[in-house]
């Protein structure tokens, strides 16, 4: 039994040893620059959260807008065949 904790254990640590050398190999949005700091650091990341977050705010406007308009034009039908 002892064998298979060990086989499990051993296993675990090569899974995690293999997902840091990978993490490693990843491009991240901030600088590599230790001398920028504070919000500079991160000008990649904010601008993608930005673009993101207008995206969301425009494309809810859109459904939206759709949602208005049919459940507009079905209550008309629904007003003219009643």
């Amino acid at each position: 039994m002892s064998t298979k904790k060990e086989g499990l254990v051993k296993r675990m640590f090569g899974y995690i040893s293999l997902v840091k050398t990978e993490l490693k190999k990843c491009s991240w949005p901030w600088e590599s620059d230790p001398k920028v700091t504070g919000f500079k650091k991160y000008r990649e990341l904010s601008g993608s959260t930005m673009v993101v977050l207008i995206a969301m705010v425009l494309l809810g406007a859109y459904v939206a807008f759709f949602d208005y308009v049919l459940a507009a034009v079905v209550n008309k039908i629904i007003v003219l065949l009643s």
